[in-house]
């Protein structure tokens, strides 16, 4: 039994280094995954800004930037997706399950690389929300609880995006998928407050899970005049934050399991 789980954690370890060094050869488009948050902060930071109102009167900036580090995690369901799709299409998973190693170690090798990714892409994130004059206002540990709570989101949309992925099994039906990601993050809490929407479209945003990250993150990270919204839901934001990850993994973990030895059959 000791021998089979270092076996399957040496597998998982190969996979992972197998996936990073594909990034490493392929810098393009690890740099075009992180220069898309910063396009958006400049964006509605600084274009859309000006226009936009936070409910009691607080700084947009505090109220965009945990939305902005939300949404990031988000879309990472589109890079999963994508490449796993890419994996089907030229054969690597067949390959792989050709091979004598742990068949979880497939899976949860694209999921370590994908969060090494993520926890890097959402570094340089934070780190663009202080050029632009954001900050965390309710200590270190508070902000490192929020970090955690939106990697907890990004763990959760990785089993979606290699769920979608091998469902999908091309990198171009993935891409068409990738506009169905835009109503998701654009209805939440991340850009708007949900009392400013009308009531029917509110209450989708309310309940959409990405909000209850977004209300953690603002409430952890200290952002004064950002937090918005007195229903249950919005009330209850960080206890929320971690349920929604939780649900959404135990759905989509064992479906993304069983789709997977069901390729070759």
């Amino acid at each position: 039994m000791i021998a089979r789980l270092q076996w399957g954690v040496y597998d998982t370890w190969t996979i992972t280094r197998r996936d990073l060094i594909t990034w490493v050869i392929n810098p393009v488009r690890v740099v075009g995954e992180l220069v898309f948050p910063i396009m958006f902060v400049l964006l509605f930071g600084y274009v859309f800004g000006s226009g936009m109102v936070v409910p009691g009167g607080g700084d947009y900036r505090d109220f965009l930037m945990p939305g902005i580090f939300a949404m990031t995690m988000a879309f990472g369901i589109g890079n999963t997706m994508t490449v796993v799709a890419t994996d089907i299409e030229r054969g690597v998973m067949d390959r792989f399950r050709s091979l004598p190693m742990a068949p979880s170690a497939i899976v949860a090798g694209r999921c370590s690389a994908d969060m090494v990714n993520s926890f890097l892409g959402l570094l340089i994130t934070i780190a663009c929300g202080l050029v632009v004059g954001w900050s965390w206002h309710d200590g270190l540990l508070n902000a490192l609880f929020a970090v955690l709570l939106l990697l907890l989101l990004r763990f959760a949309c990785l089993w979606i995006g290699i769920y979608l992925g091998l469902i999908v099994g091309s990198p171009e039906a993935a891409g068409a998928i990738w506009g169905l990601l835009f109503p998701f993050t654009m209805v939440t809490s991340a850009f708007v407050a949900p009392e400013l929407m009308p009531d029917w479209l509110g209450f989708l945003a309310e309940w959409n899970p990405l909000s209850s990250t977004v209300g953690a993150a603002r409430e952890l990270f200290g952002n004064v005049g950002a937090e918005t919204g007195s229903s249950w839901i919005a009330s209850n934001a960080v206890l929320m934050a971690a349920v929604w990850p939780l649900v959404i993994t135990a759905i989509f973990l064992p479906l993304s399991v069983r789709r997977y030895q069901r390729l070759s059959r």
